[in-house]
């Protein structure tokens, strides 16, 4: 193949969105060239639709044509990525498969913004892309690619065990999916959100408990909490939960809030407390995470738009006023 050009929506200074072309001369030897069926929208997107880069990272689409070394894909497969586009394979991290780590990674908005989900073809190397199980629709696979692989990285990478009670603050495109996973696995979950309108929703999800934050001066809950997940998009009054958890507990923001984060001293130190950072899964747990999603029916709750300007901005729009219900996802050709 000697040229492939294809489009891409783009990210612009006033935070429009740009339909634009990109040209690839030829797919490598370790490369495939995927036609993007679906692309799933995430707050991160947000964060960067003022730079002039493609925007979207959870992407899931058709494989088209592979370069000459690759034999785990051929023409036909259904693949996914996500966040991460390579590493160095040779580092620590690299070698105790940790390559989200990797001093040397390549990833979303970092590098190869000439490309993106929000896009009709991507090109990738082979060992970056994930096979979608036939359990799971490309549609649902879309929020997988980030938000799941979030998640299950949190849960599956850091000591939750089965049994253990496990506190989730809020139920929107994290928390949904974050509820799923850790109920199936077989904690005992728990859910704090600021109103009482999606109680019921959280309990068909697989929560046990289900608690109003707003207004609430006291949390009474019984049993303290082992694990904490932060999925809200705001930073939670620390007063409230703190008197919650259990000796020994484990804080996890899972979301990106501006500014710092401010805990008090005295219960971090008195409690033996943990924050723990997570980020995307590396690719041995991101594997897990879909084949756990495909036994266990683990989907996201998504609203589809067409995978075009208008789309695009009709969905982020939404996103934007916290009006998704959960996950957007684009869908070429819609």
């Amino acid at each position: 193949m000697t040229g492939i050009d294809f489009t891409v929506f783009k990210g612009s200074p006033n935070g429009e969105i740009v339909e634009s072309k990109t040209h690839k001369e030829s797919i490598k030897p370790d490369e495939v060239l995927l036609k993007i069926t679906h692309a799933g929208v995430c707050g991160t997107d947000q964060h960067h639709k003022t730079l002039d880069m493609v925007l979207g990272h959870e992407g899931v689409g058709v494989v088209q044509q592979v370069g000459s070394q690759v034999t785990s894909f051929k023409v036909g497969d259904r693949a996914g990525w996500g966040f991460l586009h390579n590493s160095c394979g040779h580092c620590d991290e690299c070698l105790n498969a940790n390559e989200m780590f990797c001093p040397e990674r390549a990833m979303y908005a970092q590098s190869n913004t000439d490309q993106g989900a929000f896009a009709s073809y991507a090109v990738w190397k082979a060992a970056f892309i994930f096979h979608i199980p036939d359990g799971i629709t490309s549609s649902d696979a879309a929020p997988l690619m980030c938000a799941g692989a979030t998640m299950f990285n949190s849960l599956y990478s850091y000591n939750v065990r089965p049994a253990d009670r496990v506190g989730i603050v809020g139920v929107g495109g994290l928390g949904h999916i974050a509820i799923q996973f850790a109920a199936k696995m077989g904690c005992e979950v728990v859910v704090f959100s600021g109103s009482g309108g999606k109680k019921e929703e959280a309990k068909s999800l697989g929560a046990r408990e289900f608690y109003v934050t707003r207004g609430a001066s006291k949390l009474e809950i019984g049993k303290p909490i082992k694990h904490l997940f932060v999925t809200s998009s705001r930073v939670p009054d620390w007063n409230l939960f703190i008197p919650v958890l259990a000796p020994n507990a484990t804080i996890y923001p899972t979301t990106f809030s501006e500014g710092n984060l401010t805990i008090s001293y005295l219960p971090l130190l008195s409690k033996g407390l943990t924050i723990q950072g997570s980020f995307c899964a590396s690719r041995g747990v991101h594997v897990k995470m879909l084949k756990f999603a495909a036994i266990h029916h683990i989907k996201p709750i998504t609203e589809e738009f067409p995978l075009t300007v208008e789309g695009i901005e009709e969905a982020m729009d939404k996103l934007e006023k916290g009006e998704v219900r959960y996950r957007a996802v684009l869908v070429a050709g819609r």
